[in-house]
């Protein structure tokens, strides 16, 4: 069955790739008669294509001649013509799928046909990139490009201000990380005011790296998250030095595999008695409980320098894929307290959530997507599942030459390593390049030391070093360099033998003080110079570095997916050249002791097993793909896990954000209002009604309430006459005199603000109202979220439970939100004050009745102070206020 689904799933491949082929047949077809085109006629030819767009012409119908367009363009600016294989990865972009393109195939390059294609419509392109520092060097270098072609190309980076975020996401291509359009999706569903939203459309998304972004990190939300209130530091202290005192096995226990800990009988004894309480698992002890846990996995689970670094006392994580350093990334749920508590470093506060959203999720809110990678293969059906993404294999522009060496399997690690080190000091003798691959900083750094004792000159590349990552991967391909690099750093950067003259001419036009930004016309006429000398140093050394062999790839350990391996191997070999791999693999690696246990004391308790020689067997071999399996099946599940229960949180995010965007966008919400006031009142109304005779109602506690909700003119005793006795009070009449007296206060308060002041404190109050119920709901569901699964218990589905309770807490939240916006309307202040600088006028009071013009509107009651301050006219809104963007562990 697998072997006949394999042939249909070949078959299907050969059907798009003739088709892709086509396409690129065409385009060369064409190629002369643009070759033959002026600058200025090549450029005029995007107007021509959008003259055409706008006359209902589609976008598949211009494929031929826009990439035909591009490639002469490419040609002419950055002396780069796109290979067939090129074009055919453009087309299998365009048409939303995934392109997988070998190591050294040009993917950057590919992305440039389908991104100034699908940029005619005027909605925008985003090319996504996996570090600040590839979307600012590819969007400098094919920018130009689009640039030649009359469009204009943006970058979003970490550092950049809100206003030109919103110049770069205006512009028809824009590159940046995937985590900057996120944090900027929930940074606009946080927005104030128009004025304040950066982004615009999410209509096309070019997702470069796209297994890495969309597997290896989907199972990290993105969350932007502020201070929780409260300073709770004493006991994240407290608990890092008491499990000191807890024994691993005796008080608790750790499952490394999943994860988790758990504390055993004598465990909580312990506890109990260094707190000085009678039972830990009493209700007012349930926070003490997450302190214990938080404590523990800090302890066991995360280990310094492999999950996390900690540089200038502050505790940075460590992307696990990437061995990259995340900044301002915090482990939620207090996790990050914790392990700051074990480093005796400062503990900051606690984060709350605010807004969150899943990579999953985001992307799937674009009209289309496509991405590129070397390594799709092994995740298509999950790509096709959660994505609708079809996986194209692109055959390589020149055949594959690397030879991929069998694994040599050691029995601990300190002999693995004795023999790295003999491996590289070999071939660095030689002058062969070396990329070695760690698991770990702590691992890269020994192996540092090892190095350095043996005499071998070598770069590193860890979170430590990462801002360094770009130029170190790029001369990784020169002759005598060892780079030894955690996992996969450096990854979007071509590794070329002899060096990468791209960069190394980048480099040079720095350093001559020349800048496209500043003056592109400079930039240009000195380019094709410098680039021309670069390139002839880098091919002078590179056919050494070939005559040597190529690139040697050495990774010290299995990853734990197949795919990352793969990766690895794929640096070397790039366009046809030679190149070599291979494994160094001790079975005391991670992976080993943690999914395949058996096996690897099976092996080395064998007779044969010797611990200077190294094992070759299938039956190994067999062994470490079985355990690969293991651990890329655990993932999966909980990056299915994780979206499940992002779904149903979506369908409320978007009915929460679709509401506040329409609110911005200026939507009269009067009506809206009368609506919240009538529903406030009936649910007060029948909350007090529920006895069946009227004489049982306690009428002057429902009068309380609403006294609280808006100022009532009407009285008990004047329903009580109007009905002609108590008796006769029905639920519908009051409904009826007390909606129709609250309208008419509500009249009253517009008379006193004036209509469009009472338009504006209609929107400014609704938005302030659903963030604060929004940021408490997402509170209460993550609360929930965190004990659903104890529901299996008994017998229930944590999912289902979920949904239904998270509907219900909703239904809650929606019924919060109307009765604390009628509240804060009727309760809305005028204060007289002179405008100044920092007090501006009312904006859009066009009538004298609200106050003189310097008035402030103020809406008293909300929690959040900071809040208050944003319901103020004079205020300017601000849509991030302290929040930091978060990252859950």
């Amino acid at each position: 069955m697998a072997n006949l689904l394999e042939r249909i799933l070949k078959t299907g491949d050969k059907k798009i790739l003739k088709s892709l082929r086509g396409y690129a047949d065409q385009v060369n077809v064409l190629e002369d008669e643009f070759r033959a085109l002026s600058d200025t006629e090549l450029k005029e030819e995007t107007q021509r294509f959008k003259d055409r767009i706008a006359e209902g012409e589609s976008l598949n119908a211009l494929i031929p001649e826009s990439f035909a367009a591009v490639r002469e363009a490419a040609d002419r600016t950055l002396g780069l013509r796109h290979f067939d294989v090129q074009i055919m990865g453009g087309a299998a972009l365009h048409l939303g799928n995934i392109a997988e393109m070998g190591t050294g195939e040009g993917k950057t390059l590919v992305a440039t046909a389908p991104a100034y294609l699908n940029a005619l419509t005027g909605k925008g392109v985003h090319v996504v990139t996996v570090n600040d520092y590839l979307a600012s060097y590819q969007a400098e270098l094919m920018g130009r490009v689009y640039r030649f072609l009359g469009l204009d190309v943006g970058t979003i980076t970490n550092a950049l201000r809100p206003e030109a975020r919103r110049e770069a996401y205006a512009a028809d291509i824009t590159y940046g990380t995937n985590n900057e359009f996120g944090f900027d999706f929930l940074r606009d569903n946080m927005a104030q005011s128009l004025e304040d939203l950066v982004q615009r459309e999410h209509h096309f998304a070019i997702i470069d790296e796209i297994d890495s972004i969309l597997i290896d990190e989907a199972r990290t939300p993105l969350i932007i998250s502020g201070a929780a209130s409260g300073d709770i530091s004493r006991w994240y202290a407290d608990f890092a030095t008491l499990v000191t005192k807890l024994t691993r096995d005796e008080d608790y226990e750790v499952d490394e595999k999943k994860r988790t800990v758990g504390v055993l009988e004598s465990g909580i004894d312990k506890v109990e008695d260094y707190l000085g309480i009678e039972n830990l698992y009493e209700t007012e002890n349930t926070t003490l409980i997450q302190y214990l846990n938080n404590a523990i996995k800090a302890k066991e689970l995360y280990k310094r320098d492999s999950d996390y670094v900690v540089i200038k006392d502050e505790v940075h994580i460590v992307d696990e894929h990437t061995g990259r350093m995340l900044k301002g990334r915090r482990y939620n749920e207090g996790l990050h307290q914790a392990i700051e508590a074990k480093e005796g470093v400062r503990i900051k506060a606690e984060n709350q959530t605010r807004a969150t959203v899943t990579l999953q999720n985001y992307f799937r809110g674009y009209e289309k997507i496509s991405g590129m990678t070397g390594t799709a293969e092994t995740e298509a059906a999950e790509f096709m599942s959660t994505y609708k993404l079809g996986v194209v294999p692109i055959p390589p522009n020149r055949p594959r030459q690397r030879e991929d060496h069998n694994d040599l399997v050691y029995r601990n690690e300190v002999v693995k390593f004795d023999a790295v080190v003999k491996d590289i000091t070999a071939r660095h003798k030689e002058g062969q390049p070396v990329l070695v691959g760690t698991e770990s900083v702590e691992k890269s750094e020994y192996l540092s030391r090892q190095l350095a004792k043996a005499g071998v000159r070598h770069e590193v590349l860890n979170a430590k070093n990462h801002e360094h990552e770009a130029a170190i991967v790029a001369q990784a391909g020169r002759k005598g360099s060892v780079t030894v690099a955690t996992n996969m750093a450096g990854r979007g950067t071509d590794i070329m033998l002899g060096g990468n003259a791209e960069f190394n001419a980048v480099a040079e036009m720095k350093k001559l003080g020349l800048d496209p930004e500043e003056d592109s016309e400079a930039y240009e006429e000195k380019w094709d110079e410098v680039f021309a000398a670069a390139k002839e140093r880098t091919r002078e050394e590179g056919a050494d570095v070939r005559d040597l062999g190529g690139l040697y790839v050495l990774g010290t350990e299995r990853h734990q997916s197949r795919r990352i391996d793969n990766q690895l191997r794929g640096r070397s070999g790039r366009q046809g050249d030679p190149g070599e791999s291979r494994f160094y693999i001790s079975l005391t690696d991670d992976l080993m002791r943690l999914f395949n246990q058996a096996a690897a004391t099976r092996i080395m308790n064998s007779k044969a097993m010797d611990d200077e020689i190294p094992v070759e067997h299938r039956f190994v071999s067999s062994a470490i793909a079985n355990a690969q399996q293991q651990r890329e099946g655990q993932n999966t599940e909980t990056r299915k896990n994780v979206l499940k229960y992002d779904d149903v949180m979506n369908r409320q995010r978007e009915a929460i954000y679709s509401d506040r965007r329409r609110i911005l966008e200026g939507d009269d919400v009067h009506e809206k209002v009368q609506h919240f006031i009538e529903d406030a009142i009936t649910l007060m109304i029948e909350e007090h009604t529920r006895a069946n005779s009227s004489e049982d109602w306690d009428l002057d506690v429902l009068w309380e309430e609403l006294e609280g909700l808006y100022p009532i003119t009407l009285t008990v005793e004047d329903v009580v006459a109007e009905a002609g006795g108590i008796d006769q009070v029905s639920a519908a009449m009051l409904k009826r005199e007390v909606i129709s007296d609250a309208r008419i206060a509500y009249e009253s308060k517009e008379d006193e603000l004036g209509s469009e002041a009472m338009r504006q404190l209609e929107r400014r109050v609704l938005l302030s109202v659903i963030d604060e119920k929004w940021q408490e709901h997402l509170y209460e569901m993550d609360y929930l979220k965190s004990g659903i699964g104890l529901r299996s218990m008994a017998q229930r589905d944590p999912l289902v439970e979920y949904q239904r309770e998270g509907y219900m807490m909703f239904q809650t939240m929606a019924d919060a939100i109307r009765e604390d916006s009628v509240r804060y309307l009727f309760s809305a202040q005028i204060r007289q004050v002179a405008p100044t600088a920092q007090a501006p006028t009312l904006p859009g009071v066009t009538d004298g009745r609200a106050a003189a013009a310097g008035a402030q509107i103020q809406v008293p009651g909300l929690k959040d102070g900071e809040r208050k301050t944003r319901l103020q006219f004079t205020a300017p809104a601000e849509s991030g206020g302290t929040t930091t963007d978060t990252r859950v562990g």
